[in-house]
C-alpha cells in the first residue's frame, strides 16, 4: 500500500481512471472494468466532474454518476475517490461560490458524504487564489472534502497555493495531478517534483500511458485501431518512440510482464509518485493495470528505460 502524501489515505499504487465511464465505455463495461479493478485490490478511483462533457448528447457528470451508481450497488469497503472542478459546463471556474456548487452536485452524482481527494482541475487566472484557497479550506471544514489537490498547476502557482494556505490556516494541498510518463517528463521532474518533495505531497499522474501509446499496440505512425486518443498515440511512433517501447518489451518479458505494465512501474518508482492513473474501456485491459502495482523493476532497468525515454520524449 502507498499513502498519498500528509493525508491518511491508504491505496494500491494505480489509479484506476474514470474519463472513458460514459464516453468508450458504457454503464455495463464502466461496471465490469470497476467490478475487475476492485476484485483485484484496486482501491483509488479517478474523475472529473465534467466526464464526459465532450460526448454528444452527454453534459458532463456521467463518470461520477456511473461510479455512484457502482458504489451505491456494490457497497465496497475503503475505496478513495478522486475528483475534480472547474471544467464542468455549468461549474467553470475557481470561484469559492462555483467550487462549493460543484462539490455539493459531485457528492450528490457519487452518493457519498465527503470528497476523498478533491483537485482544482486547471488553474483559473480570472479568479485570485486567495479565493479558491479559501473556497477549498471552507469545503474542508464543513466536512465536505476531506483533503485538497492541484492537478495542471506549474510549480510557481503550487507553490503561492501553498504560502495562502499556510498563512490562512488552511489545509495543504495533499497531490498534485501533472500530465507525466515516459515519454512527458521533463517539464514534471525539474520542476512539479522537487515542489512535491518539499511539501510532502504526491504525484498521481494522468495519461501515464501516453494515450495508449505505452501499451505497445501503435508500432506505426498510421493511427489503426477503435480509440479516440490513436492519432495522439500514433504520432509517438518515431524511431525513437519505437525503441522505447522495444526497451518496455525487453524488461518486461524479463518479469513475464506487457509493455503497459512496465511503463506503469517505471512511473510508480520515481520520486514522489503514488500512483499513476490509468484508464480501460474493456474488462480485460484492466489485468495488465493490476499487474503494475506489484511489479518491481531493478534500479538497473529503471535506468535503463529512462536513458531509452529521454530521445523519444515528445
Amino acid at each position: 500500500m502507498t499513502r498519498i502524501g500528509r493525508s491518511d489515505l491508504d491505496i494500491l499504487p494505480l489509479s484506476l481512471g474514470g474519463n472513458v465511464f460514459g464516453w468508450t465505455a458504457d454503464r455495463d463495461t464502466s461496471f465490469a472494468v470497476l467490478d475487475a479493478f476492485h476484485a483485484g485490490g484496486g482501491d483509488f478511483i479517478d474523475t472529473a466532474d465534467a466526464y464526459s462533457a465532450w460526448v454528444p448528447g452527454n453534459s458532463g457528470g456521467e463518470s461520477e454518476t456511473l461510479i455512484g451508481e457502482w458504489l451505491a450497488s456494490r457497497k465496497p469497503q475503503n475505496v478513495v475517490v478522486a475528483t475534480k472542478v472547474s471544467q464542468h459546463p455549468e461549474f467553470r471556474g475557481l470561484s469559492a461560490k462555483n467550487i462549493r456548487a460543484a462539490a455539493e452536485a459531485s457528492l450528490k452524482r457519487l452518493g457519498v458524504d465527503a470528497i476523498d481527494l478533491y483537485y482544482a482541475h486547471f488553474d483559473d487566472a480570472d479568479t485570485p487564489l486567495e479565493e479558491t484557497v479559501a473556497g477549498f479550506a471552507d469545503l474542508v471544514n464543513d466536512g465536505l472534502v476531506r483533503y485538497v489537490a492541484v492537478s495542471n498547476y506549474t510549480a510557481e502557482r503550487i507553490r503561492e497555493w501553498i504560502s495562502l494556505a499556510e498563512a490562512s490556516g488552511a489545509d495543504l494541498p495533499v497531490a498534485v495531478q501533472p500530465h507525466y510518463n515516459l515519454v512527458h517528463r521533463t517539464e514534471v521532474e525539474s520542476e512539479i517534483v522537487p515542489v512535491a518533495e518539499q511539501y510532502g505531497m504526491s504525484l498521481v499522474p494522468y495519461y501515464a500511458l501516453a494515450s495508449g501509446f505505452l501499451t505497445g499496440k501503435y508500432r506505426s505512425a498510421d493511427a489503426t485501431g477503435d480509440s479516440p486518443r490513436a492519432g495522439g498515440a500514433a504520432k509517438l511512433a518515431t524511431p525513437a518512440g519505437l525503441a522505447l517501447i522495444d526497451a518496455l518489451e525487453e524488461v518486461g518479458d524479463a518479469h513475464g510482464a506487457s509493455i503497459a505494465s512496465t511503463a506503469l512501474a517505471w512511473l510508480r518508482a520515481q520520486p514522489t509518485v503514488a500512483a499513476p492513473i490509468a484508464s480501460a474501456s474493456k474488462v480485460e485491459q484492466v489485468a495488465d493495470l493490476l499487474a503494475s502495482a506489484s511489479l518491481e523493476l531493478t534500479s538497473g532497468e529503471i535506468a535503463r528505460l529512462s536513458a531509452a525515454s529521454e530521445p523519444a520524449q515528445g
